[in-house]
């Protein structure tokens, strides 16, 4: 089965998790096991309104019988969350692409893991991992109150190896006094609110080695909004070719996955800012202009798939996998 491929699962039971969280349990409809996957792994999820989001598993890597997400409540969000929350029961059925990992965990001598709210989600696989491998590690976990942190009695079984941190009985974590330089240190693993991530990157700017630092983002930073999808110097036009046949002129200044939407596609997207993979497209070929924030080097050298919300055409012409 390919990662760009949905397939069907059902939503066996929902949980309050704390205030605004709530989980989901997935299982195959007929009892089958589910595909592997490995700490800091996502779904793309397509809801029965419509809408695809990404959520990280949160479930034990090792139980393929099932799998667990967490969905925060974004009261400023455009409907995915307040779908899950309001209208989602458990037989529902629902399609699902993945698992994929753009934020997977690498050797390292010492882990420290930092969550923010709903970021805690990648980290409870790796937190696991890291236990099961034998590697010291720490978690500091931080939120605005108790009440809206999520898997607490889940993690109170590791002691004082995880630090709860509420801004409104401890005030504002001192990060700098935790993040110094880890040269022949720790590997740091951070997920959360964009302010939080700023930070880190920040402080992590003056480490030797900033190959150390790991970042996941659940949305695009505010400050470069559009920026991957802005014009660039030397951008051109160019042809798409469908694998049936059908070409789509992109013109400068227009994505390609807006130039398929004008032709009458309908190219599944969310967050038209090329960091979550959900319109990661089949290249067969081309020479491809890479402008997202997923793929490795590795991947972009393959040159086999590109996001098409945000990357480009090198020379005059595109043949992509399109439905």
């Amino acid at each position: 089965m390919s990662t760009l491929d949905f397939f069907e699962t059902e939503v066996r039971c929902l949980t309050s998790e704390a205030d605004g969280v709530l989980s989901m349990e997935l299982r195959h409809p007929l009892g089958h096991e589910l595909p592997g996957w490995g700490a800091g792994s996502h779904l793309d999820v397509m809801l029965p309104n419509g809408q695809v989001r990404q959520y990280s598993l949160c479930s034990d890597p090792g139980k393929r019988e099932s799998w667990r997400l967490a969905v925060l409540r974004e009261r400023a969000g455009r409907g995915g969350s307040a779908y899950v929350h309001d209208e989602l029961r458990p037989g529902t059925k629902i399609q699902v692409r993945g698992p994929k990992n753009n934020f997977a965990m690498a050797p390292a001598r010492e882990y420290i893991f930092l969550a923010g709210g709903i970021g805690i989600t990648p980290i409870l696989p790796m937190v696991r991992a890291a236990e099961a491998a034998g590697v010291p590690w720490r978690l500091i976990y931080l939120g605005r109150s108790r009440k809206n942190m999520a898997f607490l009695s889940e993690l109170s079984v590791h002691g004082d190896r995880v630090l709860i941190h509420p801004d409104d009985e401890l005030g504002i974590y001192p990060l700098a006094d935790l993040l110094v330089d880890p040269t022949g240190g720790f590997d740091l693993y951070a997920c959360g609110p964009g302010p939080l991530l700023n930070v880190i990157e920040t402080i992590a700017e003056s480490w030797q080695d900033p190959s150390r630092l790991h970042l996941e983002r659940f949305a695009v930073d505010p400050e470069l909004a559009g920026a991957a999808v802005a014009p660039h110097q030397g951008d051109h036009e160019f042809t798409v070719e469908g694998t049936d046949g059908t070409e789509v002129l992109v013109p400068v200044g227009v994505s390609i996955l807006q130039a398929l939407e004008e032709s009458g596609r309908n190219p599944l997207n969310s967050c038209r800012e090329g960091i979550c993979g959900t319109c990661e497209t089949a290249v067969v070929s081309g020479d491809i202009e890479h402008r997202d924030s997923l793929l490795s080097q590795d991947e972009r050298d393959a040159g086999d798939t590109m996001m098409i919300c945000v990357s480009r055409c090198k020379g005059k012409r595109l043949v992509l996998e399109l439905d």
